[in-house]
């Protein structure tokens, strides 16, 4: 049923919380309308201005998502007239049904890596909003927005100038060199750091280029599943290592693999600190030119009980180890950089790697966070971060202890961003976190970290985004689930 002007923005609903930007959804709203028959062919659609006015958006908004439709077929636009429906959709989406309703549908043909992904929850099958208390996410509200700002516009400046160079931008290399030999030990050049659009890019470029079909791969068990879902892309056989107090076992007796990934300075998802013995034993286990060794080092920036242990790319003499990092965690969600330093004999193939599978971090953005850092707000902004967080593990940890005591145990890491509770009693883990999820507080089960029978059940719990007050309620939801 057609319907009117004044009807059309009652139609329409904006999340504007939502991870989808209003331009994609109020183009993506009006497309379906148009599709369904709602908005017939000649109909002309409101104003930009009226329809602004009526949904309380921008006009530009407006203006761009009529600009996109235009530019699919669906409108014909021309300054000073309100745009105007140029396709049946009813009709013609009908037609298409028929036609496909003849024939039966062909199963689609997938790789083997493709058709398992349903098997894992991950990404969480629920991250379609942020509540309390999500693991892996620091809190995008204490960025310091207005200096960002400022760089951003000084970068497309420059960008405007076509000041074009290499992908990688020397600057934030030479920036991330100097920030990691000091913080983290990590010994390279600028020439050995990659910049890509993540930290999980840096681990499909490292098994794109060292990984053939049916190598074998270390990862802790349980561990960050990206990294066994980026090998076995690949086509290694992936084979997860036990976990102790110090981190990853090596299994005496078992043939080295091609590749150890292991995250040593907070393992994931326990938060352990692989001891100095541990490292050694791997790295002198680890034949040069025969093994490597993936460290994702992916929260190294937030230590609160002692020094931080210097990473162990920079006690590797002979060039085995890969460094793995980002800024997703202690920037904004729109800064999801990551970056990987890459042993010297490697340098050359992973640069014509890099541009062959197109793993391209925007230059503007390079640039703008090669100034952020060489200004000294980087270390500024983690100086304060560091402090926040260190409380809000504190509060978390002590309201764990008081309201679910009976109910969990709390393994309390040196640092990173979120934490492990183990359950007391009983192994349902993934029905305690459906049960917390319907009631609006967001954890991850242990179980669903494993990568083959689980040994450890319990719950993953973020504390770094979120203020004490929230946890506080978070909380006290969690004590009457259980």
């Amino acid at each position: 049923m057609p319907v009117s002007d004044d009807m059309i923005s009652a139609l329409i609903d904006l999340n504007r919380a939502g991870d989808d930007g209003l331009v994609a959804q109020l183009t993506s709203q009006l497309r379906s309308l148009i599709a369904a028959g709602r908005l017939a062919k000649g109909r002309a659609l409101p104003s930009s201005r009226r329809l602004a006015s009526d949904l309380g958006v921008s006009r530009n908004t407006v203006t761009y998502a009529f600009e996109q439709l235009a530019a699919e077929g669906y409108l014909a636009a021309s300054h000073g007239r309100r745009p105007v429906v140029t396709v049946d959709g009813g009709e013609r989406i009908k037609g298409a049904g028929a036609t496909a309703s003849r024939g039966r549908a062909a199963k689609p043909q997938l790789s083997p890596w493709a058709a398992k992904l349903k098997q894992t929850d991950w990404p969480m099958s629920y991250q379609a909003s942020l509540r309390p208390l999500r693991p892996g996410h620091g809190d995008f509200r204490e960025f310091p927005d207005e200096i960002w700002a400022r760089c951003l516009r000084r970068s497309a400046v420059r960008a405007a100038k076509r000041e074009l160079g290499p992908i990688n931008r020397i600057r934030l290399c030479e920036a991330l060199a100097h920030y990691l030999a000091t913080s983290r030990g990590v010994r390279a050049t600028a020439d050995q750091i990659m910049i890509l659009p993540s930290a999980q890019a840096a681990l499909t470029l490292i098994a794109s280029v060292l990984i053939a079909p049916g190598d074998e791969v270390w990862v802790e068990d349980p561990g960050y599943p990206g990294a066994a879902a980026a090998f076995r892309a690949s086509g290694a056989h992936v084979t997860g290592m036990r976990l102790d107090e110090q981190g990853m076992l090596r299994t005496p007796g078992l043939a080295a693999p091609k590749l150890i990934f292991m995250t040593p300075s907070h393992q994931h998802p326990t938060g352990r600190l692989m001891s100095l013995a541990r490292r050694t034993e791997f790295l002198r286990s680890s034949k040069p030119g025969k093994t490597w060794i993936v460290e994702d080092d992916y929260d190294g920036e937030f230590h609160y009980d002692s020094r931080p242990v210097p990473a162990l790319q920079g006690l590797d003499a002979h060039g085995r180890v890969f460094y793995v990092g980002t800024f997703s965690k202690a920037m904004t969600s729109d800064i999801r950089l990551g970056y990987l330093v890459v042993p010297s004999a490697l340098v050359g193939t992973f640069e014509i790697a890099q541009r062959h599978i197109g793993l391209v971090a925007s230059s503007h953005i390079q640039e703008a966070l090669a100034e952020f850092i060489a200004d000294g707000h980087f270390l500024a902004h983690l100086r304060r971060l560091r402090r926040l967080y260190h409380a809000r593990r504190d509060h978390l940890v002590e309201g764990l202890a008081r309201h679910l005591g009976d109910v969990l145990t709390v393994e309390v890491p040196s640092g990173g961003i979120q934490l492990v509770a183990r359950l007391k009693r009983g192994r349902a883990d993934q029905a305690a976190v459906k049960r917390l999820v319907d009631a609006g507080v967001e954890t991850r089960a242990l179980s669903s970290l494993a990568l083959g029978k689980p040994r450890d059940h319990g719950l993953l719990l973020g504390f770094a985004a979120w203020r004490e007050n929230e946890i506080s309620a978070a909380l006290r939801t969690m004590a009457s689930c259980f």
